[in-house]
């Protein structure tokens, strides 16, 4: 199902491309719709899942008595709190605005359609928050597959929204921020039928006196802090960017979507297979196996990771222009959008290396050192992010977040070595010669049979996928059979066990 859910994202992005390109009024859109959305991963599916999950799993084992009450304390809290919010975000709409994009007040049409859209998309917050709620319930309680399958009806109602309604809307744009309430209505609405059904529909009944309230209160504070590095750095980029030509946010937003599919596949598939493996060594005092296993994740991280950013790096322009080239999304947001995915590419590797790192840290329970380590690359990022934009624009914003990403990934394994959470298991040097020349034949293979840019630009749809596929699986099929040539056998690649 998250599959799923990437490949309706893309279309999603496919979409909004044809319809808004990257206009100003898109601009002022993904801003009004990235502050409730920022709200959402700090709170509503970060800090607060974080905490109620193992609290509400303490009640069942240990309060079954007690559970559902507990549960309508929590939801009844969450929802006065939560429409508190929404309600002075609605009077200060336009503060929030010059807080996280400040080069909008200078830009009165972007500065007018942010204020207004945000109005409009604020109330999400609530409907998510109360999504997550229900979500975190039913995964506690084992139903899995309505949680699993909620983040497609977001996805679903922006597509239907930008095909159907904004066509024949007086303000286009406008629709979206409609669209992303419609979005939540049907997530929140698809819960409760798989509540009640299970008979654990919580009635709201706020009581902050509960001790289980109050023992989620105080979790979420911790937890807040380790969400929050990873969610202000994902704020950073537009808000400079707010300071830009207009159509910059649009195409940092594009690239970053773009780059965000190989390392959700990658990183999380990787991340997902290693950290409970991780644990349950770590738990069964297994060093040498734990060891073994951090080296895998990070090997197939490199050995995955490497093709996917040359690949996106060399095939930038092509890439833009197969997927996303039509409608309003011109041949000059084609070229824009490929200087910051080009950035971005960079820094894929180090992206996807993090998850593998991070999880040598969560599996000992050290959440501390990660956090402290992204506050670290948080700050160099912002410092660049000065430097670099001055120079390189929106592009210079893209490497500030991808050199970021390289020295979080540097301090993270520099710690793990040193505090010997990991020990070397096998030679890395043979793997890094293999990687090298693998990596050097698909450049040369890339670079001498992709066609120019403006050519890309000329082909029919139908001659840019075909070309675009030739080279993918040509490239890739290059890259592993040096690695088969070199000395690479499957047995390298399968993961360790015990």
């Amino acid at each position: 199902m998250t599959m799923v859910s990437r490949i309706l994202g893309l279309v999603r992005d496919i979409v909004l491309a044809q319809a808004f390109g990257a206009s100003p009024g898109f601009d002022a859109f993904l801003i009004a719709f990235k502050i409730p959305n920022f709200l959402r991963r700090l709170f509503a599916e970060g800090a607060f899942s974080q905490a109620f999950v193992p609290v509400l799993s303490e009640y069942r084992e240990q309060h079954g008595d007690k559970v559902h009450e507990f549960m309508g304390h929590i939801a009844g809290c969450l929802v006065i709190s939560i429409l508190l919010v929404v309600i002075v975000a609605e009077i200060i709409a336009p503060v929030l605005v010059i807080i996280f994009a400040p080069g909008f007040y200078h830009d009165p049409y972007r500065f007018t359609m942010a204020s207004s859209m945000l109005r409009i998309t604020f109330p999400y917050i609530l409907l998510i928050s109360m999504t997550a709620l229900s979500g975190a319930i039913l995964n506690t309680y084992g139903r899995f597959a309505i949680p699993a399958f909620t983040p497609v009806l977001l996805n679903a109602a922006l597509i239907g929204v930008a095909w159907w309604w904004a066509p024949q809307a007086a303000n286009p744009v406008m629709t979206l921020a409609w669209g992303v309430i419609l979005g939540g209505i049907l997530q929140l609405s698809i819960q409760v039928p798989a509540l009640l059904k299970a008979g654990i529909m919580p009635k709201l009944i706020p009581n902050w006196r509960d001790s289980g309230v109050r023992k989620v209160l105080k979790l979420m504070v911790p937890a807040l802090f380790g969400v929050s590095i990873a969610q202000i750095s994902l704020l950073i980029d537009s808000l400079f960017a707010s300071f830009l030509p207009a159509g910059s946010i649009s195409w940092l937003y594009y690239s970053d979507r773009l780059i965000f599919l190989p390392l959700g596949v990658i990183g999380v598939a990787l991340a997902t297979v290693v950290l409970p493996a991780l644990s349950k060594q770590f738990s069964s005092g297994k060093e040498q196996s734990y060891s073994a296993t951090f080296e895998w994740g990070v090997k197939m991280a490199l050995i995955l990771g490497i093709p996917a950013a040359i690949g996106i790096y060399i095939l930038a322009g092509p890439l833009l222009a197969t997927l996303i080239h039509r409608g309003q999304f011109t041949s000059h947001d084609v070229l824009m959008t490929a200087k910051s995915l080009r950035a971005y590419a960079i820094g894929l590797p180090f992206f996807i290396l993090i998850k593998i790192l991070a999880s040598g840290f969560y599996s000992r329970q050290q959440i501390s050192i990660p956090v402290k380590v992204a506050a670290l690359a948080l700050i160099v990022n912002i410092v660049l992010n000065v430097l670099l934009i001055k120079v390189l624009a929106h592009a210079g914003l893209a490497l500030a977040t991808a050199i970021a990403a390289g020295v979080n990934t540097i301090f993270l394994f520099i710690l793990l070595y040193r505090k010997k959470y990991y020990v070397t298991q096998t030679p890395w040097l043979p793997i890094l010669l293999r990687l090298l020349l693998a990596s050097v034949l698909m450049v040369i293979f890339l670079e001498w049979l992709s066609a120019d840019i403006a050519v890309w630009l000329m082909w029919t749809s139908l001659q840019r996928v075909w070309h675009l596929a030739a080279l993918v699986c040509f490239s890739m099929a290059l890259y592993f059979a040096s690695l088969l040539v070199s000395g690479m056998r499957m047995h390298h690649l399968k993961p360790p066990v015990g």
